[in-house]
């Protein structure tokens, strides 16, 4: 089975071709990061409209790599949500089209079920079950992943994801859009020790996360300290430290507590070195495997959801009426009959 996957989620435009037998054939991907950073962080609308100038061009381009036309393409899946509503819109108006045209069957998908698949497209890739640590710019989660369409909430962030809390502390170190990677950046040239900084929630016997207080001691710091380079580096470097430190205990704690040992990080955190040094640590002290998407398909891309709706069609679950988004969609509701 071939299928297309098509991602509009926010401001990455994304298309890939999943083969049941050969695997990825490819993918490409348009970042609006640079239109942008103008802004200081993502309008919807221009969103919306880049997409609609991206979709169509990239998945001609993408048919051209692949040596594959339309009339080989037998399912397609889409980002149905969560996101933001008109850019989901536009993956999910073509994704119709063209599957009625086509007449083949249309899935929409959860953006966070392709997060969690994603590892799967790695050599070698984790066995079901695993933990999953979902870390994006919205969401930090623990989850426990028993198969395709089997996720139980382990753990989430009561306030600030974890992506969002570096994104809004490099706003106000006054780094530029996207604030993430930049503060991931000066922070190698910091020095963590300098500032002492909270572990929020790092012992509070489950697994939640809290974010919002370290983002808060670090605009106090930030205010209080004369703003040099070097100081900024140093908060930078103190700050990221303490959002590993938090989510590499809770990850731990999480696969300690299910009796598995496999652990896999998806999302744009899950690119951090830093995160992703202290966590092969930790994996090799207590004894668990850590698994990761390329670098490539850790932010939002369109082979995860290719991926993803691969197996839900060969698991027979397809919606071919009509199509709808969900700007908000918890994941646990997965687990639910889906209606066609």
């Amino acid at each position: 089975m071939l299928v297309l996957g098509i991602e509009t989620s926010c401001d990455e435009t994304g298309v890939a071709l999943f083969d049941t037998q050969a695997g990825l054939l490819g993918h490409t991907l348009f970042s609006q990061v640079a239109m942008h950073a103008e802004y200081g962080g993502v309008v919807p609308e221009l969103a919306s409209r880049d997409h609609v100038r991206r979709l169509l061009p990239l998945t001609l381009q993408l048919l051209l790599q692949t040596g594959r036309a339309l009339g080989d393409i037998d399912g397609i899946a889409y980002t149905q949500g969560p996101g933001l509503a008109g850019a989901l819109l536009v993956g999910a108006s073509v994704a119709a089209s063209l599957g009625f045209a086509l007449g083949v069957p249309v899935i929409g998908l959860h953006h966070l079920e392709g997060h969690l698949l994603s590892p799967l497209l790695t050599a070698p890739a984790p066995r079901f079950p695993f933990v999953a640590l979902l870390v994006s710019g919205g969401h930090t989660q623990l989850m426990r992943v028993g198969a395709v369409g089997d996720y139980e909430l382990l753990g989430e962030t009561v306030d600030d994801a974890a992506g969002e809390a570096f994104d809004k502390t490099a706003k106000l170190l006054g780094l530029p859009y996207p604030g993430g990677p930049a503060l991931a950046k000066i922070a190698d040239s910091g020095n963590p020790k300098r500032f002492k900084l909270p572990r929020p929630m790092i012992a509070s016997g489950d697994l939640n996360f809290s974010f919002s207080g370290l983002k808060t001691a670090a605009l106090t710091l930030a205010n209080r300290e004369n703003a040099t380079s070097q100081t900024k580096a140093d908060i930078a470097a103190a700050f990221q430290q303490a959002i590993v430190e938090v989510l590499v205990a809770k990850s731990a704690d999480a696969v300690s507590s299910t009796g598995l040992d496999q652990l896999v990080v998806a999302g744009g955190v899950g690119a951090n070195r830093l995160l992703r040094k202290t966590l092969e640590q930790k994996a090799n002290a207590e004894g668990f495997e850590v698994f990761y998407p390329p670098l490539d398909l850790c932010t939002d891309n369109g082979a995860m959801i290719a991926y993803a709706g691969a197996q839900r069609l060969e698991a027979g679950i397809i919606r071919t009426r009509g199509f709808s988004v969900r700007p908000r969609w918890e994941l646990d509701e997965l687990r639910r009959p889906a209606t066609a």
